[in-house]
């Protein structure tokens, strides 16, 4: 026979969940398993086509020397806290364009509208689209298609 699920305990786990940076939160006893999860983009995104993924992972490999610098230039500053960082909505891998053989979405220098899209964040083989909080010009574009991203992790930067 089942026992009634405590609504006290979904209660308190949803509260953690939003007070917190986390996005999945699990809880199990002996006679209930609860996951919940949230999403900083609820909207449905209609699904993009995709090559196959092993391919992105191979073009940045041969980009990677010519953008070195990069990373180095960054650690120098702090872009987490920069007006116009546009920050990595969940953990996962960034890709800077829709498949290998298309053009990034922006490069240094574009000028993109608040809403665009700037990049994707796959993650559990679900590809977000990252949007541009505000428009402006692209400055300096952190991340390199393949790299891990963190959750609030700087990708971008628009002044």
């Amino acid at each position: 026979m089942s026992t009634p699920l405590d609504t006290k305990i979904i209660s308190k786990l949803a509260e953690i969940l939003d007070n917190s940076s986390l996005t999945e939160l699990e809880y199990e006893d002996e006679s209930c398993r609860i996951s919940l999860s949230r999403h900083p983009h609820p909207a449905p995104v209609p699904p993009m086509p995709m090559a196959p993924m092993p391919a992105p992972l191979a073009a940045p490999a041969s980009a990677a020397p010519a953008v070195a610098p990069a990373p180095a230039a960054s650690a120098e500053t702090d872009y987490s806290k920069h007006p116009g960082s546009v920050k990595s909505p969940m953990v996962g891998v960034v890709y800077l364009s829709s498949d290998p053989n298309s053009p990034n979405y922006v490069k240094v220098g574009d000028t993109v509208a608040e809403g665009d899209t700037v990049c994707l964040i796959e993650a559990m083989k679900t590809y977000n689209p990252v949007k541009a909080h505000k428009g402006g010009k692209v400055s300096k574009i952190l991340v390199e298609s393949g790299d891990p991203v963190e959750y609030g992790e700087p990708l971008v930067v628009i002044e």
